[in-house]
C-alpha cells in the first residue's frame, strides 16, 4: 500500500485557450477502489494519460506504484491476429496462462484467445483486454470507460469482476457499475478536486446535502447583505441631513439654538459616518464569507422539447417481423411483434449483435428519414405512419467534424440557439471556437443530443444515447424525457436510466 501523491498539478494542451488543471493538489491510495467522477471535458482522460507519462505538465506526481491503462490501443495488423500473438505487445511481461485464469473470472473460454480479434464482439474484446489488465501484479490500473458499447450481459459481468479487485481508478459514468465497485471516489467539481469514501450513492447524497447547505447559506448572507445596506443607507442620509444643519439657523424657529451647537452636531455626525463605515466593513465581510461558496454547486438547467403531435395514435407498427442480410446464412432476428404509439417510451433491448440498431436502421429508411443502403431479405410487417418526422441520434460519433457553423448549417439548425442547448449541457464556451473532431466522445454526443432536441419530431429514436455522457447530465436528459414525455425508441444499456424512462421493453 502507497500513495499517490498530486501537488501543484498545471497543465494546458498546446494551443488551448484554458488550463484542464491550475494548482491541484491531492492524494490517493493505491489500495482504493477509486471512481473517477466529473462532466465531460473536465479531464478525467487527460489526468490518467498524465499518471502514465504521456503528457509533460508542471507540478509534480510521485508515486511508488507502476501504471497501466485500459483501453488498449489495438493497431490494424493486431486487430486481424488472435490476442494470444499480441499479449506481450500490450503488457510486457503478460504470461498468457493469467490471461486464461483472469478470464475464467469474467465467464469467458480461453479460446477467444486465439479467434482474430476483429471478429470478436465487443464484449468478448473488452474481457481480454482486462484481463490483460489484471493480469500483472503491483500495477496501480487506470480504467477508463469499460462498459462503452456492452450489453447488459456482459456489463454484469464486468461489474461483478470489478466489484472482486482493487487498486484502480475507475473512469465511469454508470452509476449502477460505481456504486458497485468502488469504496472511494475522486471527483472533478467546478472549481476544486475532492476524495471522499464511499460509492457513487453515498457521494451523491452527501453532495445534495452539502449544496442544499450552501444555497441556504448563500440566502442568509445575501439577506444579511441586504439589511446591512439597507441600514447603512438611512444612516448615511441621516448624517448628510444633520451635517447640513450645522451652518445657518433660523434664531426665531431655533431661538434655544447657539453657536456652540456646531460642534455637537459635527461630533454626532461623525458618529453617524463612523456606524456606516462599520456597517459597510461588515458588507464586505459577508460578501467574502459568501464568495466561493457556489464555486462547486451542481445546477442543471432544465432542458426543453417540442414534440410534434401526429394524427394517428399508432406511429409503427412491427409484426412477426424477420430479416436476413444478403449475404448471411441465417437471420438478424425473427418473429419480432411490437407497436409504437403515441407517447410510448420504448427500448429495444438484447444482447450484442442481436440487431437493435439493424432494426432502428430499417425503421428509419420505411419512414423516409434516411437509406442506409443495406441489402436484406425480410418477412412479416414494419409499417410507420405516413409524414412521420424523426430525430434521431446515431451510436457513432466519428462523423463529427470540423466547426459548430458547419454543422448548424448542415442540419439547418440556428446555431445560437444549438449553442444555448450545448451551454446547458454544461459546454464551455471556449468549446465553441474548436472544431468537433477535438471535443471528447462525451461532448461528441453532447452535440448529437443537442441537434436532436432541437429539432421537433413525432418520433425521437436514440441509439445509445448515454456513451460517454457524464452522470450529471444523464440526470438532466432522464428529467428532461419525464417531463415532456416525448415518443421515443431507444436502445440504452444503463440500468438505471432504462428503469426510470421506457414504458415498454421489446427484448431481442
Amino acid at each position: 500500500m502507497s500513495q499517490i501523491n498530486v501537488t501543484n498539478l498545471t497543465f494546458c494542451y498546446e494551443g488551448s485557450f484554458d488550463n484542464i488543471f491550475e494548482n491541484v493538489s491531492f492524494s490517493i491510495d493505491t489500495d482504493w477502489k477509486l471512481g473517477f467522477i466529473g462532466r465531460n471535458g473536465k479531464g478525467k482522460t487527460t489526468f490518467l494519460r498524465l499518471l502514465t507519462g504521456e503528457y509533460t505538465y508542471q507540478g509534480s506526481i510521485s508515486a511508488s506504484a507502476a501504471f497501466d491503462y485500459f483501453p488498449y490501443l489495438i493497431t490494424e495488423t493486431q486487430r486481424k491476429l488472435p490476442a494470444s500473438a499480441f499479449l506481450d505487445e500490450l503488457k510486457p511481461g503478460c504470461e498468457e496462462w493469467r490471461v486464461i485464469c483472469e478470464l475464467a473470472q469474467l465467464n469467458e473460454d480461453a479460446e477467444i484467445l486465439y479467434r482474430s480479434f476483429e471478429t470478436l464482439s465487443f464484449g468478448e474484446q473488452t474481457k481480454i483486454l482486462l484481463a490483460v489488465l489484471f493480469s500483472g501484479e503491483n500495477d496501480f490500473l487506470l480504467i477508463d470507460e469499460p462498459t462503452n458499447h456492452l450489453d447488459q450481459e456482459a456489463r454484469e459481468i464486468v461489474k461483478n469482476y470489478l466489484a472482486a479487485k482493487k487498486s484502480f481508478i475507475l473512469v465511469s459514468h454508470d452509476r449502477d457499475l460505481l456504486d458497485a465497485c468502488i469504496d472511494h471516489v475522486l471527483v472533478l467539481n467546478r472549481q476544486s478536486i475532492e476524495v471522499q469514501s464511499g460509492n457513487f450513492s453515498i457521494w451523491w447524497e452527501n453532495k445534495q446535502r452539502r449544496d442544499q447547505f450552501v444555497l441556504s447559506e448563500n440566502e442568509k448572507h445575501l439577506r444579511e447583505i441586504r439589511t446591512l445596506r439597507q441600514a447603512a443607507r438611512r444612516a448615511s442620509n441621516w448624517a448628510d441631513k444633520n451635517e447640513a444643519t450645522k451652518i445657518g439657523y433660523d434664531p426665531i424657529k431655533e431661538h434655544d439654538r447657539s453657536m456652540g451647537t456646531r460642534a455637537y452636531i459635527g461630533a454626532k455626525t461623525k458618529k453617524m459616518q463612523s456606524r456606516v463605515t462599520q456597517m459597510k466593513q461588515r458588507i464586505d465581510r459577508e460578501i467574502e464569507e459568501k464568495e466561493g461558496l457556489l464555486q462547486d454547486l451542481e445546477k442543471t438547467v432544465d432542458l426543453r422539447l417540442v414534440p410534434l403531435f401526429h394524427h394517428k395514435e399508432r406511429l409503427v407498427q412491427i409484426r412477426d417481423y424477420g430479416l436476413q442480410y444478403a449475404d448471411a446464412k441465417s437471420p438478424v432476428f425473427s418473429g419480432i411483434t411490437f407497436e409504437i404509439q403515441r407517447g410510448d417510451r420504448v427500448v429495444l433491448h438484447g444482447e450484442n449483435g442481436c440487431g437493435k440498431s439493424t432494426l432502428i436502421k430499417v425503421i428509419l429508411q420505411r419512414a423516409g428519414f434516411q437509406n442506409f443502403g443495406m441489402a436484406f431479405t425480410e418477412e412479416g410487417v414494419c409499417e410507420t405512419a405516413s409524414g412521420l418526422v424523426i430525430s434521431y441520434v446515431n451510436q457513432d460519433t466519428s462523423g463529427l467534424a470540423g466547426s459548430i457553423a458547419d454543422f448548424c448549417k448542415k442540419r439547418n439548425l440556428d446555431q445560437s440557439l444549438f449553442c444555448a442547448v450545448l451551454r446547458q449541457l454544461d459546454f464551455e464556451r471556449t468549446q465553441f471556437a474548436k472544431n468537433m473532431e477535438d471535443y471528447s466522445e462525451g461532448q461528441k454526443k453532447k452535440v448529437l443530443l443537442a441537434a436532436s432536441l432541437l429539432t421537433p419530431a413525432h418520433l425521437y429514436i436514440w441509439d445509445e444515447p448515454l456513451n460517454y455522457i457524464d452522470v450529471f447530465s444523464r440526470m438532466q436528459i432522464e428529467k428532461l424525457l419525464l417531463e415532456y414525455e416525448p415518443t421515443l425508441l431507444f436502445v440504452e444499456h444503463d440500468v438505471r436510466f432504462r428503469e426510470k424512462i421506457a414504458t415498454k421493453v421489446v427484448p431481442l
